[in-house]
């Protein structure tokens, strides 16, 4: 997941705070050295993350495109020059112009807004743009919610006490809220200083760039990973009271399968999965096209390293063209496997799925799956000719059938009309006939149109004293059997109205 960092470079940020008593340091130097601890824990735990650095008065400059080098991003923060006023509104769309080149609209961004808490003067200062929100037009619409999913940090070089005098709170809470809501606002807790500010980021760190600790479980072998970006806990929300669930610590492989019959699945999110033992040791690769598809150190880079399950594991994932069926908690599963990139350098990936016995319908339900020894035959067959994918459900799916629907009268009567010209033709079309009345009856009883059911055993009985003395006397008599069905039906009685049962042909003998 990006991160894109807003500084806030305006004349207010130049404002001095005393320091242990004697040195004078300005806002924008504690804010400095706080973003500084940051780098330095991502370049540690999150080297392979891309971040932006991005410095805004009234107007924004992209001091940093998005990057791995953190040794650039703190250069960049040791050369920041003091401008005028604050605008927030310009610097938002900057953030939205900027991930959209970079990323588009579908990748998760996260965005760290360094600020003293001051909103701006007059026209452009924060105050001002969300108090004309309603008044806008859609060429200036306000740049929040962004277009892409956004996590919005407000980093606040004062403390609450400062904010509440003013109005500031209630407007940087209004932007957290026209965000999408998900993201925090940090103050500091005391008066300013070194560690104050450094607390601040602190807390940052442990809420939105702390590690993700597994172990990954097959058998008798596991392996200690790390999982970037960290798993997110999700809400069901077709469960009655519906809880946040989280990803588990322990991990637990419970089968294989192959990349073919597992296709292409819908998935939560994705995360890169690295061994925690070598972890430290990875250096900087090749860019890849969104965040969660980053490279795996190669083989020859862990030359000399301990062993590793996770390693093993990802190297056979590639070669073998499977995927290991992870299970995350209780009824929920994903997936992990090998992702190469145009550099040929791989990764292992983990996709999370929706939670559920059933995240994947032509799969069936994960628990049902087993071995391949314990079948009485390779569903396979002996030269991989078929598959036992995808699971036939024993109900046949509605969308799967044709459906019945009148929305017009003309349609009504242009299923009635079918029956009656496949009644003409009796008992030639005695099959089309009955697979009509049975069609049409079926659509009826789903209905309740008991109504239909009788009319429709008049217009037989009539069909049936209009037949000429030429016809066939089959026909006479499948007219006023099907009749009579459907005046049994129509009386709702289910013993004659079950929506499974199907009118049969009269059995009949008229042969020489």
């Amino acid at each position: 997941m990006p991160t894109i960092v807003l500084m806030d470079v305006s004349l207010s940020m130049t404002r001095p705070v005393s320091v242990d008593g004697s040195e004078e340091f300005q806002r924008k130097n504690l804010a400095v050295h706080g973003l500084n601890m940051l780098f330095e824990h991502m370049s540690s735990n999150y080297r392979l993350e891309f971040t932006a650095l991005m410095a805004f008065s009234s107007l924004w400059e992209l001091l940093v495109p998005f990057t791995r080098d953190y040794n650039a991003l703190q250069e960049a923060l040791s050369t920041l020059e003091d401008y005028d006023k604050t605008c927030v509104e310009s610097a938002l769309n900057g953030v939205n112009n900027v991930v959209q080149q970079e990323w588009g609209s579908s990748c998760p961004c996260q965005v760290v807004l360094v600020t003293d808490g001051s909103l701006g003067i007059g026209k452009g200062s924060l105050r001002h743009s969300l108090q004309t929100l309603k008044q806008r037009g859609d060429e200036k619409k306000f740049p929040l919610p962004f277009p892409f999913p956004t996590k919005l940090f407000i980093m606040c070089v004062a403390n609450a006490e400062e904010l509440q005098m003013t109005d500031a709170m209630d407007n940087l809470e209004e932007l957290l809220r026209l965000s999408g809501g998900d993201g925090q606002i940090f103050t500091v807790e005391g008066p300013l200083s070194m560690k104050s500010v450094q607390a601040m980021f602190g807390r940052l760190i442990d809420h939105a760039y702390s590690t993700f600790h597994a172990v990954l479980h097959c058998g008798n072998l596991s392996s200690d990973v790390q999982v970037f970006p960290r798993p997110e806990p999700i809400v069901v929300d077709e469960e009655v009271e519906p809880m946040p669930r989280t990803v588990s610590a322990d991990l637990e492989i419970v089968g294989f399968i192959e990349i073919a019959d597992i296709s292409s699945p819908p998935v939560i999110s994705r995360h890169l999965v690295l061994p925690t033992a070598v972890n430290k040791d990875v250096d900087e690769v090749g860019t890849g096209a969104t965040d969660e598809l980053e490279e795996e150190p190669s083989a020859s880079q862990m030359a000399g390293k301990s062993p590793n399950f996770c390693v093993l594991l990802h190297g056979s994932l590639k070669v073998e063209g499977m995927v290991a069926l992870v299970q995350l908690g209780q009824e929920w599963y994903g997936m992990l496997y090998s992702q190469a990139d145009s550099k040929k350098k791989s990764n292992l990936m983990m996709s999370v799925f929706d939670p559920g016995p059933e995240p994947l319908p032509w799969l069936g339900k994960i628990t049902h799956l087993g071995p391949i020894s314990e079948a009485a035959e390779n569903p396979y067959g002996e030269d991989d000719s078929k598959s036992p994918f995808p699971v036939q459900p024993q109900v046949k799916r509605s969308y799967a059938q044709n459906v019945t629907v009148w929305i017009k009268a003309s349609g009504l009567q242009t299923d009635v009309q079918k029956i009656l010209r496949n009644a003409k033709k009796l008992p030639d079309k005695t099959q089309t006939f009955y697979k009509e009345l049975n069609r049409l009856r079926k659509a009826a009883l789903a209905f309740g149109f008991w109504e239909l059911l009788k009319g429709v055993a008049d217009l037989l009985e009539r069909e049936c004293t209009l037949l000429p003395d030429s016809a066939h006397p089959d026909a006479a008599f499948q007219l006023s059997h099907a009749a009579q069905q459907l005046k049994l039906a129509s009386t709702g009685d289910p013993q004659y109205a079950a929506f499974d049962h199907n009118i049969v042909p009269m059995h009949t003998d008229f042969s020489s």
